[in-house]
């Protein structure tokens, strides 16, 4: 059986971990400003999209925070017992977060209904301040995260939590407008249900990928399928079998198989093609078994 070290393999397109980790750092100061400020003008204004977004916030900090110290525990070495180190909390930590917005969601559309049947009096101009505030340090804090959160599931969570801390600012914002131009107190529910809704389709496609990396489900974007026609048409492989691929930790692919190459003397030239092969889809981690008949089915 021939593999590949992970760690001389396995690249990385997005940011560094480190600048991952300087990231997360910052948002997570910019939202807990946010969330005191937005907690603060929605009690005073009586505003249940900004007691929403902060209570959301609230939940986002604490998010953010598992996310770093997750991003930091991922980092210890590889040891005998765990031989890919601690880099699956970084799964486990986007999945926390992603079930913790769907909860979120699901708590701002049961208040809304509440608003709906019962109104409240709302500030219209307190809210529309305190919400531009907040609009613009979520902006800001969006905007640091964005670079890399497609390479990272954890800084994903932490990526989706303070857009949706956006969205509510912003959606607090037009309630408010609406209210001070129109007097419409209903304007604060329905809008606060519209970002529930938005909140719980981002979540819920976390929830799913994350889930797929824990099953070990092969990676959307790489057909099992054309893994196989790859490998079976490196010239002196007979046969292809018991192929799997699968996800370790964001961006590290990882792949394993058996090849029936009848000719020993090819071994070494049919495992640099594979690595080449397999390299130009994305999958660094590579493992196989040569084999002269095949060993199992």
């Amino acid at each position: 059986m021939t593999t590949v070290p992970l760690d001389v393999q396995c690249t990385h397109r997005g940011p560094s971990r480190l600048e991952s980790r300087h990231r997360m750092r910052t948002v997570l100061g910019i939202a807990a400003g946010v969330m005191v400020a937005e907690a603060l003008g929605g009690w005073l204004a009586h505003s249940l999209a900004l007691l929403a977004d902060a209570g959301h916030m609230l939940a986002d900090v604490a998010a953010i925070g598992l996310s770093l110290v997750v991003a930091y525990l991922a980092q210890r070495p590889a040891t005998a017992e765990r031989t890919f180190g601690l880099l699956r909390l970084e799964i486990l930590a986007a999945l926390v977060n992603g079930a913790v917005l769907i909860v979120i969601s699901l708590g701002i559309a049961l208040e809304a209904y509440h608003r709906f049947r019962t109104p409240a009096e709302v500030h219209g101009a307190l809210l529309v301040i305190v919400a531009a505030i907040g609009l613009a340090a979520n902006a800001a804090g969006a905007a640091i995260l964005h670079r890399g959160h497609d390479h990272s599931l954890n800084q994903r969570g932490a990526y989706l939590h303070i857009l949706s801390d956006l969205l509510g600012s912003l959606g607090a914002l037009v309630a408010g407008v609406i209210i001070l131009t129109t007097g419409w107190v209903q304007a604060d529910p329905l809008i606060s249900l519209f970002i529930a809704v938005l909140i719980l389709g981002g979540a819920w496609r976390l929830v799913r990928e994350s889930t797929d990396v824990l099953l070990e489900a092969a990676p959307a974007h790489i057909p099992l399928s054309q893994v196989h026609d790859r490998i079976a048409s490196v010239p002196g492989v007979a046969s292809v079998h018991d192929l799997h691929v699968w996800t370790v930790t964001s961006d590290v692919i990882a792949m394993s198989g058996h090849l029936v190459v009848q000719n020993p003397a090819d071994n070494q030239r049919v495992l640099e093609a594979v690595q080449q092969r397999l390299g130009g889809m994305g999958i660094r981690h590579v493992t196989v078994q040569m084999e002269r008949d095949p060993t199992c089915d």
